[in-house]
């Protein structure tokens, strides 16, 4: 079942999700609708605070951004051919690398698009959807994907790494999301 996305605005972006256990009920169809409402809505990640949901609950799926890349954009990140996964209770161990800058989006955050820095590397501790255990390093466009929603759970938004002109600058553009006065092609619940 494809969910609404929590749009800018609404408190549960701005929580820090809580560590689930195995027994947390439906996890297994939350995942499932998590996939298809990120395919629907054309994204490669996805955290369950943007479903409504507040668990430290994430998925990625880097390879679709290898997938449908141009021609003259092949090798220009080093974790080619990406990553897809579920990433449950995740801790970050440590970042790496330099910082870099990419235009990044989210959907909650529609119709905005910024250059963020973040580490070219980082380290995570994390069980996927059978609660096995991992700790993996990902590097390149993944690493940035995880670190956003990574961001997620911990009640950050990308737009808070921008300085606070560029922030005041887009102030009406973030109102009218929060407001349900943006057109998407996927489906959206607005702040009361």
């Amino acid at each position: 079942m494809i969910l609404p996305i929590v749009a800018y605005g609404s408190p549960i972006l701005r929580k820090i999700s809580a560590a689930i256990d195995p027994d947390y009920p439906e996890l297994e169809k939350l995942i499932t609708d998590m996939w298809e409402t990120l395919y629907n809505s054309n994204g490669v990640g996805l955290a369950a605070p943007q479903v409504n949901a507040e668990i430290r609950l994430f998925i990625v799926d880097s390879e679709q951004i290898f997938l449908n890349q141009e021609e003259d954009e092949k090798g220009e990140f080093p974790d080619e051919p990406g990553f897809k996964g579920v990433f449950i209770n995740a801790r970050i161990l440590e970042l790496g690398g330099e910082e870099w800058a990419y235009n990044e989006g989210c959907l909650s955050i529609p119709k905005i698009r910024e250059d963020v820095y973040r580490s070219e590397e980082v380290t995570l501790q994390y069980v996927d959807e059978h609660f096995q255990p991992h700790t993996k390093t990902f590097i390149g466009i993944t690493a940035r994907v995880i670190l956003h929603e990574y961001d997620h759970i911990e009640g950050k938004l990308f737009i808070d790494y921008l300085k606070p002109l560029k922030r005041k600058l887009m102030k009406g553009k973030l109102e009218d999301i929060s407001r349900g006065k943006v057109k998407v092609d996927y489906r959206m619940v607005f702040p009361k």
